[in-house]
This record gives C-alpha cells, sequence and structure tokens, in this order.
C-alpha cells in the first residue's frame, strides 16, 4: 500500500486580495493532515472510502424554480478531479491505468465532524494527486504536484486563487501570488496537460519564508464553521459595481503584504505584528464595502483578548467564522490569552508549522 499526505493551511495576511494577480499573501502549512492511502484493486471494481467524509453534507439554493446543488463543499468533487486530471497526465505519458482502492483520512476537522477551516479540500486534492503519482511511479516533483492539484481544484471550485494548494504542496511560511486563471482556462482548451504543466504560468509566485525566531503563531477556533467558496462568490459578483473602492482595496493590501513580507526576510517580528494590525483594517473595510461579514462577534473577541495580552491578530482567511491567528512575541502572556479564550468559548488549536523538504 502506497500512502502519501497533505498539510492544512491558514492564512496569515492578504485575503480576497490574493484572488487577483501581483496581490501577495502569506500562508503557513500546519502539521494536521489528510492522508490518502493506495492499492490495486484485488477484483474489477475500486473503492473510494473516506471515514470523515462518508456523512458529508450537500448544501443546495434555489435559481428560479430550478435547485442548485452546491457541491463545492463536498471533499469527493475534489477528490474525483484530481483522479481526473493526474490520470489524464498519466495517460498523456503513456502508462496504463490500473484499477485500485483510495482510503482518506483526514485530521481537518474536529471531532464532531465541523470543519476548522484549514484547507481541508486543498489538501485532500494534493495528497490524492500524490498518491496517484507514487502508484504510477512518477517522481513526486513540487511543481508538477502543484499544477495538477490547482488545475483539479480551480475546476471544482471555480474560483479561489490556488494558495491554500501552494501551502499543502511546499509546506512551512510561504509568500503566494496567483496566477492568470484565464491564461489557465484558454490553456486547458488548446493544448495538452502534459505540456500545461511544465510552462511558466503567468503571475504565480511561490516563496518560502523564514520567521524571526521569538515569533509564535497562537490560533483560536470560533467553533462555527464558514465556506470560502460562497463568500468569494459573494464579492466577486459585486466588485465591478465598486470598480475603484475594490481596487482602492487590492492596492491597500499589496502594500501591506508585501511591507509584511518585507519584515519577514528582515527578521523583524514589531513590523510583522503592525502590519497583521493593518491587514485587520483593511480587511474590515472590504468587509464593510461588499456588505458581508468577515470578523463575526466570537472573531472579534478572540482578536481582542490576543491585543490586551500583546499578541497583534485578525481573521484568517475567508472570515465569518472558522478561525482567528496571533503573532505573538516574548511580551505576550500566551497562558493567560489561552485561558481567556476557553472562558469565552474560543477553542486554542496547539497545531504547530509544517515544513516540507
Amino acid at each position: 500500500m502506497i500512502t502519501e499526505k497533505a498539510p492544512g493551511k491558514l492564512y496569515i495576511a492578504g485575503e480576497y486580495a490574493v484572488l487577483e494577480q501581483h496581490c501577495p499573501a502569506i500562508l503557513v502549512a500546519l502539521n494536521e493532515f489528510v492522508t490518502v492511502s493506495i492499492n490495486k484493486s484485488q477484483g474489477s471494481t475500486g473503492v473510494i472510502h473516506s471515514k470523515q467524509y462518508s456523512q458529508n453534507c450537500i448544501y443546495w439554493s434555489r435559481r428560479g424554480n430550478k435547485m442548485i446543488i452546491n457541491n463545492r463543499d463536498n471533499p469527493f468533487e475534489y477528490i474525483l478531479s484530481a483522479i481526473k486530471f493526474t490520470e489524464m497526465y498519466c495517460l498523456e505519458k503513456g502508462i496504463t491505468l490500473a484499477i485500485y482502492d483510495l482510503h482518506i483520512n483526514s485530521e481537518l476537522d474536529s471531532p464532531d465532524g465541523k470543519k476548522f477551516g484549514l484547507g481541508s479540500s486543498a489538501a485532500v486534492t494534493v495528497a490524492t494527486v500524490k498518491a496517484i503519482l507514487h502508484f504510477y511511479g512518477i517522481e513526486l516533483d513540487k511543481s508538477l504536484i502543484f499544477k495538477l492539484s490547482a488545475i483539479a481544484h480551480y475546476t471544482v471550485q471555480g474560483n479561489g486563487s490556488a494558495g491554500d494548494i501552494a501551502a499543502s504542496v511546499y509546506g512551512g511560511w510561504l509568500a503566494y501570488q496567483t496566477f492568470d486563471k484565464q491564461w489557465l482556462k484558454d490553456e486547458l482548451k488548446n493544448n495538452k496537460l502534459s505540456k500545461i504543466v511544465k510552462e511558466q504560468w503567468p503571475g504565480l509566485d511561490i516563496k518560502l519564508l523564514t520567521p524571526p525566531k521569538e515569533l509564535k503563531l497562537l490560533i483560536g477556533w470560533s467553533k462555527q464553521p464558514a465556506s470560502t467558496a460562497q463568500l468569494v462568490d459573494q464579492t466577486n459578483a459585486k466588485k465591478k459595481f465598486i470598480k475603484e473602492k475594490y481596487n482602492q482595496f487590492l492596492n491597500d493590501s499589496r502594500i501591506c503584504v508585501s511591507e509584511m513580507i518585507a519584515a519577514f526576510n528582515a527578521g523583524d517580528i514589531k513590523t510583522i505584528q503592525e502590519h497583521i494590525r493593518e491587514n485587520r483594517k483593511i480587511l474590515a473595510n472590504f468587509a464593510r464595502m461588499n456588505n458581508i461579514s468577515i470578523e463575526i462577534p466570537k472573531l472579534t473577541t478572540l482578536i481582542e483578548i490576543a491585543e490586551k495580552y500583546n499578541g497583534a491578530a485578525k481573521t484568517s482567511g475567508a472570515g465569518n467564522g472558522d478561525c482567528g491567528i496571533v503573532i505573538a512575541d516574548s511580551s505576550t502572556n500566551i497562558s493567560k490569552l489561552k485561558e481567556m479564550w476557553i472562558l469565552n468559548d474560543i477553542k486554542p488549536l496547539d497545531f504547530v508549522i509544517h515544513s516540507i523538504k
């Protein structure tokens, strides 16, 4: 049996703006994993099984009188897409396909099945791509894994930056800028997959960051799951009507996160903390202009407690639930901070950074 895994992730800064080219974000990979095991089937049928995902909900809405099923929160859609594109690549390489069983195990959700917001759809996509490439004897090159996973994920989700894919592939602390989505759509129509994954993708930029030694990342869970895809749909639908404000948001985020990346490179934790607070303000303004809720009351409480004990805090990811993050230093009273979180029904998540060699 072959087993591969991919870590979950959290956004540190640059959310929403990272959907556009030339707008950086900072992410981190965590030591919670999706594991995919694959072995050749004994008979003529294969099995795809996951204990966690077997009871997954299907969300739907109504468009006129038509029921619209939203499968983008269903991990099986990402697994099937990962299989489709990875096997397409294998066929182009002249590999004979086999029948196999896939077994998926996820640590990215709470014991009662609620998601933490650690990018489970990205991690399961990456782990599936890795397992299938390994099964067919193809070298696990990070660039190949990222590109196949990004294509598979984007085909299902239809939006997103693939920053969570990058974190699951490359690990550690990461500075990320997304690629030209229209270019990729055109390439998929006109070229073979084996050619596309070898090309330079316009705009794509992935760089590992080294945090200052005294920096500590704290994570608090609101216990309220959120749907990134639905929030991104809402903001994408509005941006053409608020073009000037939207462009200002992109510029503000670009400057803030670029300066934060420079602070990482300089080992300047105080400047990193200042820009965490600035990015919180930028996202609050973005939420107001789109009439959406990013920083729900529970996350505001999480942040205010962190700030009281000398941590710099903000929401992580699309917001409206999931997690908040704190950049702490030697002056942060971490034990008291976590104690107050627990008293306010916020769960500290004791995850550590996962680096990939």
